[in-house]
């Protein structure tokens, strides 16, 4: 997931520090943005709308309260942490009644700002992670609830529409789910299944060609032969002398 923040301060020091050592110690944000005063800041939320900001009070052009004011208004305001050498209870009060979750008084250890940085990901995203693993891992039921599915009537005039019926969702998104999970569409996949099972079928029985293709649901036995020359790179009966 990619994560963007922003640092703004008009010291090079301490804006440059703290994106070195943010990128030394995690691999968590995909960008890092660094904004030398409150105009650049505003138009880096603007472009690129960072998840989170650490910000300074004081910074020429705009000051932070302003930036924040700014971003409010666009509905746009990242995650905010307020990093100020003041102390003044009107700078607080306005940065937390305009949405940040931490005032930060200068001066402030890397280590900190780091820890903070997490623990605002975290906040941030762990919710939306556990939501994406659970919507795989349903994604994923859904598929093998299918495969299942098609393994036991393979040899019945199967469709797609069935199987997605039987899955509880629209063909098409079954569609889509067996082409992201298996890379390959329902009709490639069932045939693959028909064919191993035809496979077993030439090793095992002297059924004639015709035969196995109906066994195992081909209606056709040009069209049987067809797939099973694709998938095993010989005809059925080439397969049968060999095996």
């Amino acid at each position: 997931m990619s994560i963007k923040l922003l640092i703004a301060d008009d010291e090079d020091t301490i804006r440059n520090g703290i994106g070195k050592y943010i990128q030394l110690h995690t691999d968590r944000f995909d960008k890092i943005y660094l904004a030398a005063n409150g105009q650049e800041a505003v138009d880096i939320i603007y472009r690129d709308k960072p998840d989170i900001m650490f910000l300074d009070v004081q910074m020429p052009l705009l000051d932070g309260i302003e930036v924040m004011q700014e971003a409010k208004r666009a509905d746009i305001l990242p995650y905010t942490m307020i990093l100020s050498a003041y102390d003044e209870f009107k700078y607080c009060q306005q940065a937390l009644h305009l949405g940040a979750k931490e005032y930060l008084l200068k001066p402030v250890r890397s280590s900190d700002i780091l820890r903070m940085v997490n623990r605002a990901a975290d906040e941030l995203f762990g919710i939306q992670e556990e939501i994406q693993i659970k919507q795989i891992e349903e994604k994923n039921y859904i598929v093998d609830l299918a495969k299942e599915y098609v393994e036991e009537h393979y040899y019945e005039n199967l469709m797609l529409m069935d199987v997605a019926q039987k899955a509880g969702i629209s063909p098409g998104y079954l569609s889509t789910l067996f082409q992201k999970q298996l890379s390959k569409g329902f009709v490639d996949y069932l045939n693959e299944i028909r064919i191993e099972h035809a496979c077993t079928y030439l090793q095992q029985t002297y059924l004639k060609t015709y035969e196995i293709a109906y066994k195992v649901g081909f209606k056709d036995e040009k069209y049987f032969s067809k797939v099973f020359k694709k998938l095993k790179g010989m005809s059925p009966s080439e397969y049968r002398k060999i095996n």
